[in-house]
């Protein structure tokens, strides 16, 4: 549910444990097993010169211990070049499938995004009304009071809600299922971050109630919608919200890695119950589909002209450069100019990626949730590959 942003500007965010058995360290069996990456398929365009994308992959493995890492770079004519390194399983050794589903986290939020301003475009949601207008009475706190928060404010994380997961048990996370109700009740038993509007603060509780506005606005169910609404419509053929009670991942995948601390064991993390991501960051997919689903949403298929203006109208995140619009977040390249996308971090995978403004796409995923300097390395392969 975290991202790079929040990454950046909120380092006291927490990392969630596990009670499986430990297994061998990533850097161990990785080189052991299988230390160079898999470029999937073969084709001129990778041996033209050496590949910054696959070279990229092979140090996340290699220097960093990241157990595997997946790419998909989509060129601005829709050709995919998929890539691999690692392994997908640190205790039978087993390749890591090309373009494998992986949990997606943050990146949920965009999609959460668009369906509500899909509905705004509708007339059936106003950006600048109050939270209450949808739920009243339901937003109530110390400095909280959802008749002066926005649903603007919700998607641009200007709303001053306190994050409810950091407020979750680690011992809890993996195996239980949360109601979102009852996550919001734990958010607001915290105070206010700040006064609506005033700052920016990255929370989960914000698309936690885009996703219940959602629900009460249309009469049905969050998964529903993004299916219908996103996932259908521009066919993304591996991405899907799981059902209450699903803690599998449908579509082969490599495994997913969880460490309490540097130097920890690595507990597989694969199966949890997410629900306590839900409309931040319950979403499974796979890079090509991300490619696939910001070409489409950058492209004006899946919002009118006047909403995806609004997606895109941003506020800083601090110094880093990086700026949040609806749901949406630009970035700068080092050859210039910016990529739009997300990105997102749940226990057991992190992603990166989006899209430039030449067209071409790019998203990478790793199978465990890395340290802030390895996340710097995940975002310098995506940017290598933007600008190439």
């Amino acid at each position: 549910m975290r991202d790079q942003a929040r990454q950046k500007v909120r380092s006291s965010g927490r990392r969630r444990g596990g009670q499986r058995t430990a297994v061998p360290t990533a850097a161990a069996v990785a080189v052991g097993v299988l230390a160079m990456g898999v470029l999937a398929p073969p084709t001129a365009f990778a041996a033209a010169r050496p590949d910054t994308v696959q070279q990229g992959l092979n140090a996340l493995v290699r220097t960093d211990g990241i157990p595997a890492a997946l790419a998909s770079v989509m060129d601005r004519d829709g050709r995919t070049h998929n890539y691999t390194a690692g392994v997908g399983d640190l205790t039978t050794g087993a390749k890591v499938p090309v373009d494998g589903q992986v949990r997606i986290g943050s990146n949920t939020k965009t999609f959460t995004a668009v369906v509500v301003l899909q509905l705004v475009a509708e007339g059936k949601v106003d950006l600048d009304a109050s939270v209450d207008t949808y739920l009243p009475g339901l937003v109530r706190g110390d400095g909280i009071d959802g008749r002066h928060i926005t649903v603007r404010q919700l998607l641009q994380h200007t709303s001053g809600l306190p994050d409810y997961s950091a407020y979750i048990a680690d011992d809890t996370l993996q195996h239980q299922y949360f109601d979102p109700r009852d996550l919001l009740d734990t958010a607001l038993q915290h105070k206010a971050d700040f006064a609506p509007g005033t700052n920016w603060e990255y929370s989960n509780t914000n698309y936690l109630l885009a996703g219940l506005i959602i629900q009460k606005v249309t009469g049905r169910p969050l998964a529903e919608q993004i299916d219908q609404r996103i996932i259908q419509r521009i066919g993304l053929r591996h991405t899907y919200f799981p059902t209450p009670g699903d803690m599998t991942i449908r579509e082969p995948h490599p495994e997913g890695y969880h460490r309490e601390s540097a130097g920890a064991p690595l507990r597989d993390f694969t199966e949890i119950d997410p629900s306590a991501a839900w409309a931040a960051g319950e979403l499974i997919s796979t890079n090509s589909d991300l490619d696939r689903f910001f070409t489409a949403l950058l492209g004006g298929r899946l919002l009118p002209a006047a909403q995806l203006a609004q997606m895109r109208t941003t506020v800083p995140v601090g110094d880093t450069g990086i700026r949040y619009g609806l749901g949406l977040m630009s970035r700068p390249l080092p050859c210039g100019g910016v990529y739009w996308g997300h990105g997102g971090d749940i226990p057991g995978y992190e992603t990166r990626g989006g899209v430039a403004d030449n067209g071409r796409a790019v998203n990478v995923a790793v199978t465990i949730i890395p340290t802030a300097q390895e996340t710097k390395q995940v975002e310098s392969v995506v940017e290598a590959a933007l600008c190439r």
